[in-house]
């Protein structure tokens, strides 16, 4: 398909709306290739160790706890203020990335990332720690919900949902690296190698540079004509190359009129995007709420309450995060078929399930709490890893960066306060009454899905968002 460059290289709204259409039908027409996977595994290693970073202080604190002589508040200081500045990195985020692009944002964010795993090595003392993993928490934040936007707009709408999740695997998958290596480096080493190692990953933003173009999407919706066309070109020459097959035509483009509310923020709470910007992000709230009400928790509680060793209370930590992989793992290869709607659903509700069940044994013993809180793990990590998928689906590329860390935002919202209502609760010893309120919050989740989510499966970007 040739565009003329020249015939909307005037800027206009209208004229980017239409080749923003142009290239969407452009890219639905690619197959499924090397260039494809190839960069998706370079984003999928920047979010890799991003999910690394995010749940390393779960695995250091007890032995913070001990160095720093650090009570039950302070330690749910330290383990929560990476989280407000996620949530403030989400919301900032997206501006930028809607406005300077998605790729510049994703590798800053990864070399903001490791100078602060640098600088967390040399602190002495809680303030500079968490003065830095505040810092660090505004680039894990940033980068997530960015990333989740430029993968989504890079894929055609058949089988979207496996080939975007099975790069979202990533995140859970790091977050399991970082249990299994804290388990053996924290006990053997310390804590302060685990940051150390952590830096490494800042040269990606180099290797973002050099092999991963801007998304043409939104280089065409923000007036940038003629490289939207040339980037559009250049993939589809590489696509050609490595399939050794000319492309087919594409379908003609719909016809797409200019947004009728000026304004990002203003358009996401207005007309259908009103109660998509709503229930997308009661999702996120609800759904982070619960994971990190549990996962942050977990080796405190294995060995305050339950008397465990620390490698093993790691341990068993470690597990529950590997039983959350492969729950990722199962939907990644279903959500395509049963669909993003019917995901959060059951997922949600299956996670209730579980967790009233231990929360009415009062707890019971280290064991049960392993088999419920991993089971509950394997239904909320498939249930939240949905959304990255179908939070950028759902808006359109002017404001897609935008929605998508809102939602960000509103997950992380629930990251700072699920640790918190945990720690409230379980300083009374109400250790089962903890799993009964978290399996409230996840069936309002699950109930919020029923009553306002959409389904998106099988649709191109375009259809779904004009």
């Amino acid at each position: 398909m040739t565009i003329d460059a020249a015939r909307v290289a005037t800027g206009r709204r209208g004229d980017s709306a239409a080749l923003a259409a142009a290239v969407g039908a452009r890219f639905e027409r690619l197959p499924l290739c090397r260039w494809q996977v190839m960069v998706r595994l370079i984003v999928g290693a920047v979010t890799f160790f991003e999910a690394f970073d995010q749940l390393l202080i779960a695995y250091v604190l007890p032995e913070l706890r001990s160095e720093w002589n650090l009570d039950t508040g302070h330690a749910t200081a330290l383990m929560t203020v990476g989280s407000i500045g996620m949530l403030i990195g989400a919301l900032v985020s997206g501006r930028l990335a809607d406005r300077f692009g998605r790729v510049k944002v994703i590798a800053g964010c990864i070399a903001l990332s490791s100078l602060c795993n640098l600088a967390l090595t040399l602190c002495t003392s809680p303030e500079p720690f968490m003065a830095m993993r505040f810092v660090q928490g505004t680039a894990i934040g940033g980068e997530v919900p960015i990333a989740a936007t430029f993968i989504a707009e890079i894929t055609r709408a058949r089988r979207r949902g496996r080939f975007v999740l099975l790069y979202e695997l990533v995140f859970p998958a790091g977050l399991t690296a970082a249990a299994l290596l804290a388990s053996w480096l924290v006990p053997l080493l310390g804590w302060r190698w685990m940051f150390g190692l952590a830096a490494i990953p800042g040269v990606l933003c180099f290797a973002l540079a050099r092999y991963v173009p801007e998304s043409p999407r939104w280089l065409a919706d923000h007036g940038k004509h003629e490289k939207a066309l040339a980037v559009m070109a250049s993939i589809e020459e590489k696509v050609e190359k490595i399939t050794g097959a000319p492309l087919p035509e594409p379908e003609p483009a719909r016809p797409v009129a200019p947004p009728r509310v000026k304004g990002a923020l203003r358009e996401l709470l207005s007309g259908a995007y009103r109660k998509r910007t709503l229930v997308v992000g009661f999702l996120w709230f609800t759904g982070y709420f619960v994971n990190y009400g549990i996962t942050s928790w977990l080796p405190t509680v294995y060995g305050a309450r339950f008397h465990l060793s620390l490698p093993t209370a790691l341990l068993y930590s470690t597990v529950t995060s590997c039983a959350g992989l492969l729950g990722c793992l199962i939907v990644a290869l279903t959500i395509d078929r049963a669909g993003r709607r019917n995901t959060v659903i059951w997922c949600m509700g299956a996670s209730a399930l579980c967790l009233l069940l231990l929360g009415l044994s009062a707890g019971g013993s280290a064991g049960s709490v392993l088999v419920w809180t991993s089971l509950a793990a394997v239904f909320l990590f498939g249930s939240n890893i949905c959304l990255y998928l179908y939070t950028p689906e759902l808006f359109p590329t002017r404001i897609r960066a935008l929605g998508s860390s809102l939602g960000g935002a509103m997950g992380r919202l629930g990251v700072i306060l699920g640790p918190i209502a945990v720690g409230a609760v379980y300083a009374g010893s109400a250790l089962g009454t903890v799993f009964v309120t978290l399996a409230a919050v996840a069936l309002v989740g699950s109930l919020t899905a029923v009553a306002g989510a959409e389904e998106t499966s099988g649709r191109s970007l375009e259809d779904i968002a004009p």
